[in-house]
């Protein structure tokens, strides 16, 4: 009898433990889930989300859209952090060519030579840089331009992602540097994925839509 008992002791208490145990999983599952669900929209889900449908490749870090394959018009509304303004219904006629870059990114850096000397091919032209920090203060940003002689403007995106949010679906963060070029209707035209390994592919891009 008490061989009996204690078994059926036994079993309870792992029965228990059991129980115990299922309970703190689903516990900590629900408290994962919450932490994910964002009420503001999930600003670095949607940059996440980056496509490549409509997209004809090109060299495998080079994607080109056809014209009659473009989305609708890019619009943003920010300022850089040199007090330059940029409105996508002001920049209509204008290629802009939008690069997404931060201080400690090694590729970042290595591309910065490249993309002055594009800015620099096109100054009197059609044509406007951006460049768009994704992680870094002010401070950062401009010690990084000085230092790499950056010859356009950028805007500090870290904190309020609205370059990011409305290239989110174009552009992915974990592709940083990613380089963006927008046709005169202010519809994305080429994806660069990567760093820019020399001006000649870049100037190529913003010459095709100069050229339409």
């Amino acid at each position: 009898m008490a061989s009996q008992l204690g078994r059926t002791q036994r079993a309870h208490s792992m029965w228990r433990r059991g129980m115990l145990i299922s309970a703190a999983a689903l516990l900590t599952a629900l408290a994962v889930a919450g932490c994910s669900d964002s009420s503001n929209g999930d600003l670095a889900g949607q940059y996440k989300s980056g496509t490549t449908q409509n997209y004809v490749s090109g060299d495998g870090a080079i994607t080109q859209v056809p014209p009659g394959g473009r989305t609708d018009p890019i619009s943003f509304d920010v300022t850089a952090s040199d007090g330059t303004r940029f409105n996508s219904d002001a920049l209509a006629g204008t290629v802009v060519v939008i690069n997404f870059w931060y201080a400690s990114c090694p590729p970042c850096r290595a591309e910065a030579k490249h993309l002055n000397t594009v800015n620099e091919r096109f100054q009197g032209q059609d044509v406007q840089f951006i460049g768009v920090n994704v992680r870094d203060q002010r401070s950062t940003a401009e010690a990084f331009e000085r230092r790499f002689n950056v010859s356009y403007p950028s805007v500090i995106d870290a904190n309020e992602g609205r370059m990011q949010l409305a290239l989110s679906g174009e552009v992915a963060p974990n592709a940083v540097p990613t380089t963006i070029v927008l046709d005169t209707k202010g519809r994305v035209a080429a994806r660069v994925l990567g760093a820019i390994e020399g001006p000649g592919t870049l100037s190529a891009l913003v010459s095709d839509e100069l050229g339409r």
